[in-house]
């Protein structure tokens, strides 16, 4: 693939689920075949169907042509119970939230714009005023991309025992919105 490949955006939600669900899953065992013997990694499907099952689910699937090149999806927190706000010091003025889920590009799309085209497109049309999402801390590269896409690392969890410990990243949705005072500085 050449850079700055532009794939075409389709929008799904809750409802289209049935729908999505094996192309998701698929493109997940494209993006970590070489990691599909970890058993948090065969999790993936319970997952897509947690996420999925949220009425606020929002997934943009990436097409070239025919072919499924990435997806990203999320769904917004629920109020007052944002997990990153254990995180932060100071409580931001509008503390709603998207959680950014997943962000996944297949190998063969990787290094051609296709990630963040899919990023921006998918929170292009939040009304939140955070976005949040989670970076494995041993993928150094991945957390400095999202650091250029104006997220910052605000502290770290491991939100089950078997799976990595993840930056927790936080990025202001509005350009009004002032910087949140984080426990790590």
């Amino acid at each position: 693939m050449e850079p700055n490949v532009t794939v075409q955006l389709r929008q799904y939600k809750h409802d289209d689920l049935p729908e999505i669900r094996q192309t998701l899953i698929d493109v997940h065992a494209d993006a970590y075949a070489d990691q599909m013997d970890d058993p948090f990694v065969q999790r993936f499907p319970g997952f897509v169907d947690h996420w999925g099952g949220n009425p606020g689910f929002s997934c943009l699937i990436g097409w070239d042509g025919s072919e499924p090149a990435g997806f990203a999806y999320g769904a917004p927190a629920t109020a007052g119970s944002e997990w990153w706000r254990e995180h932060v010091t100071e409580e931001p003025e509008n503390p709603s939230t998207f959680s950014l889920s997943e962000l996944m590009v297949r190998p063969k799309w990787r290094k051609t714009g296709a990630a963040e085209q899919l990023h921006e497109a998918l929170l292009a049309s939040r009304d939140e005023a955070l976005a949040v999402l989670l970076v494995d801390t041993t993928h150094p590269r991945v957390q400095a991309l999202y650091e250029s896409w104006q997220y910052r690392k605000v502290g770290e969890r491991q939100p089950f025992p078997d799976s990595p410990v993840y930056a927790v990243m936080l990025r202001s949705l509005s350009p009004a919105l002032s910087r949140v005072s984080t426990t790590d500085g």
